[in-house]
């Protein structure tokens, strides 16, 4: 799979939202790094020599412009601030409807009276590249398709997993001898942690927020991707105790956690919990210290997706956390289609969940775990 992904980005700079040609104009979340550190865990430390050159071409893709991007213009992936601050956005190269969901996208341009239909298009195109299509988190109201301003929004987990990147890039320049060139990316990877601590951190709600770079403030969306920062070990132990405490009394529900505080009729707003949202959060909180809590969000997940399956006989592309029952459909849904089928998220995140310590000082079995850039340094050394 990670040799399959390599070659995508050989052939087109990027890894694309979907092996169509149709999704060419836009990349998936960049999560190379993390695969190549699961790679590395079971082959050792030559995956990160023999995957960095596409480590570097995929960071070239998404920072495409950087060295002359002036403070207050944004260019594809990338916007800087007045006062110089890097941040990222997501994009798509194309402003046309998306031709997956080409009726639908001119339904939805055609209710924004205000708006041109290409900008639309291309935030719904770009809210695609999220992996969160779509949540109340890239709508103007919270609620409106139609109001989608993707563009306009610097999220939470692109400018996480860019830190990551530098880092793995940072790593793999170290273990070639090209040591400059670790110096540079391990720099910028500070330089990027400092900016998700204070650009992303709201102090008076004690969370992680999406940053509207242009009203220049935080939103106000409450997500599951607040724990992203505590996944990559990016957050202060301050900033990572405030999130615990807040994914406990705002995020937290019987079957886990949802993946907003908003509900909008959007699949990637609440009642819905994610797989991939529940793993980071629990890794994320073990990170930090805070380990009953992941073991609590582990437990009702695991609870939720087993007791769905026992009435279905099916694991689920997403649950109904908020319910307090369990339904042999998974809940509402919600979003431009039914509840799937399968998924390999919901498959792998049960059996990482199984093997996860637990209180009682038990470990079942090792799980992949995330690597930091400290922990890669002293597992070279």
């Amino acid at each position: 799979m990670i040799r399959d992904m390599a070659s995508l980005v050989d052939r087109y700079g990027h890894i694309p939202n979907g092996t169509r040609t149709y999704y060419l104009s836009r990349s998936e979340p960049p999560f190379f790094s993390l695969m190549v550190d699961l790679l590395a865990q079971h082959d050792g430390q030559d995956s990160y020599r023999e995957f960095l050159p596409q480590l570097q071409k995929e960071y070239d893709y998404w920072m495409d412009g950087a060295d002359t991007l002036k403070p207050g213009q944004a260019h594809r992936h990338l916007v800087r601030l007045s006062d110089g601050t890097l941040l990222m956005r997501h994009w798509d190269d194309l402003d046309t409807p998306r031709d997956e969901s080409y009726p639908e996208d001119v339904a939805t341009a055609a209710k924004a009276s205000m708006r041109a239909p290409s900008d639309v298009y291309r935030d719904l195109r770009a809210g695609s590249e999220t992996g969160w299509d779509f949540s109340s988190r890239w709508l103007a109201d919270g609620h409106t398709l139609s109001t989608i301003h993707t563009t306009d929004l610097a999220p939470i987990e692109v400018n996480c997993l860019m830190v990551h990147l530098e880092q793995t890039l940072e790593h793999g320049y170290a273990l070639t001898g090209q040591h400059k060139l670790a110096a540079l990316y391990g720099q910028r990877a500070d330089e990027h942690t400092a900016v998700v601590r204070r650009i992303f951190w709201n102090e008076e709600k004690g969370a992680f927020y999406d940053y509207d770079w242009r009203k220049g403030q935080t939103t106000d969306v409450l997500s599951s991707a607040t724990a992203v920062p505590l996944f990559l070990r990016l957050a202060s132990q301050a900033q990572a105790m405030s999130v615990a405490d807040t994914i406990r009394t705002r995020l937290l529900r019987a079957g886990g956690i949802m993946a907003t505080d908003h509900e909008s009729g959007q699949q990637w707003d609440a009642p819905n919990g994610w797989a991939p949202e529940q793993w980071m959060a629990i890794k994320g909180l073990n990170n930090y210290g805070a380990s009953d809590l992941g073991e609590t969000i582990a437990r009702r997940w695991m609870a939720r997706v087993i007791g769905t399956y026992e009435k279905s006989g099916v694991l689920l592309e997403k649950y109904d956390v908020e319910a307090p029952g369990i339904s042999a459909s998974g809940g509402k849904g919600g979003g431009e289609y039914p509840m799937q089928i399968g998924f390999g998220w919901t498959n792998g995140t049960l059996l990482a969940d199984a093997s996860l310590p637990r209180r009682d000082g038990t470990n079942p079995q090792a799980q992949p775990a995330c690597q930091s850039g400290s922990d890669r340094r002293v597992a070279a050394q």
